[in-house]
């Protein structure tokens, strides 16, 4: 095996060793989903759609919360693309890598480029100095396929299921997002990004409105570690 193939293979394992937490949350957290659809009176084919066309995760969530309240359609559409706007950044952030692909290539991979994809991604591309397509698809597919396995299972058990609160499940999901993002910490802006994040998102729950937190952080961190580092070249 030459080093080039050897480089490859190594990194592609560690790719998988790092999507095994990702998996148990998609599973954990897309069965809350399901139950959380259930809950707000969504049918086992609405839910499904939510989590195969929208797979945007917590703007799921938030969505489904507001439908339950009756609010109009044009204001859930607002509200879940200002959630979702921080992924601007990430295809920005990935885009150098992905240039020589074809548009449909790119138009697929973005579709699957969540939160736990692009760390995966990243994570990959800068231990490999490039791009690996099937590395870039599976991170990809490690949230998507159990996300969806899981938000049909959850609704289906949801008349058995308790309320995730009670039993702790609730915190999962951002706890799993602290861990990827403290392990994405490389350098200065990366710290700065990580630390306005989070303390613009608690400010903004304890000032504004819990849902407001994931919008605020996700946009005001990355752009703080954009224009430090853009400032240091």
């Amino acid at each position: 095996m030459s080093g080039a193939a050897a480089v490859l293979s190594t990194a592609r394992r560690r790719l998988v060793v790092d999507s095994l937490g990702i998996w148990a949350i998609a599973i954990i957290v897309g069965g809350i989903f399901g139950f959380t659809a259930r809950q707000g009176g969504l049918s086992l084919i609405e839910a499904i759609a939510f989590s195969s066309i929208l797979f945007a995760g917590a703007s799921q969530f938030a969505a489904v919360g507001l439908l339950v309240v009756n609010t109009p359609w044009p204001s859930i559409v607002l509200l879940v693309w200002l959630l979702n706007a921080r992924h601007l950044l990430y295809s920005a952030s990935v885009a150098p890598y992905t240039t020589k692909l074809s548009l449909k290539l790119r138009a697929g991979l973005a579709y699957l480029l969540t939160d736990e994809a692009f760390a995966l991604t990243t994570a990959h591309i800068a231990r490999l100095g490039r791009i690996d397509v099937r590395g870039a698809w599976y991170a990809g597919l490690t949230i998507f396929v159990p996300w969806n396995l899981a938000t049909a299972a959850g609704w289906l058990a949801g008349a058995a299921l308790p309320d995730p609160a009670t039993i702790g499940l609730d915190v999962v999901f951002p706890a799993a997002m602290a861990g990827l993002a403290i392990g994405l910490v490389k350098d200065r802006a990366a710290l700065v990004a990580l630390l306005v994040g989070c303390g613009s998102a608690v400010a903004a729950a304890l000032v504004i409105d819990p849902s407001a937190a994931i919008m605020i952080g996700g946009l005001l961190g990355p752009l703080a570690g954009l224009a430090l580092f853009r400032r240091r070249a």
